[in-house]
């Protein structure tokens, strides 16, 4: 066995390394605007620039662009850091678009102190996202609004309306707690 310097794979490894900083306000103080307030008022100043979100709009670098009742749309250039090793978007990226776009499209509906969390969510691939794809819109758009379930479904589209993603979900709807202590 030989011994081999490495230390051009290395040198060349550096040159390729990019990095990438960012900040995110505390998600706690979002989620108890929720619970007094209720979705859609909350979501609208979101929107506005008055309020802050979540982390994770901050870490993928998308931000939601419109709200109303039962709708909610999510806008995101793809970028390089989210890559896999094919060289596309990692399909994890449009997955957290689509969850964020169709649980604030629930979230929209429901009155102050009513909450929801994802139990399924179903995403179809049609293309990939790339650094080329340009912006791209996630839409979601609420199915269904029951008394302990919710059902949305969203789409990934680009400038054109090209389609690159569709999505459905269900949604454990709970509402507050009404009993006594």
């Amino acid at each position: 066995m030989s011994m081999t310097d490495t230390s051009d794979d290395v040198d060349d490894i550096n040159e390729r390394e990019r990095t990438r900083a960012y900040s995110w306000h505390d998600p706690m103080a979002t989620a108890a605007k929720f619970a007094a307030e209720g979705g859609l008022e909350v979501l609208r100043r979101v929107v506005a620039g008055e309020e802050a979100l979540a982390p994770i709009m901050a870490t993928m670098n998308f931000k939601l662009v419109e709200v109303e009742k039962g709708r909610a749309v999510f806008a995101m250039t793809p970028a390089e850091y989210p890559y896999n090793p094919i060289g596309v978007v990692h399909g994890g990226v449009a997955a957290t678009l689509l969850d964020s776009a169709m649980g604030c499209a629930i979230n929209a509906s429901l009155p102050a102190g009513t909450a929801y969390t994802t139990l399924e969510i179903k995403v179809n691939y049609l293309r990939p996202l790339t650094m080329t794809t340009g912006p791209v819109r996630a839409e979601g758009n609420v199915v269904h609004l029951g008394r302990r379930m919710a059902v949305a479904e969203g789409r990934i589209t680009d400038a054109s309306g090209k389609l690159y993603a569709t999505a459905s979900t269900t949604c454990l709807v709970m509402a507050p707690d009404t009993t006594t202590k």
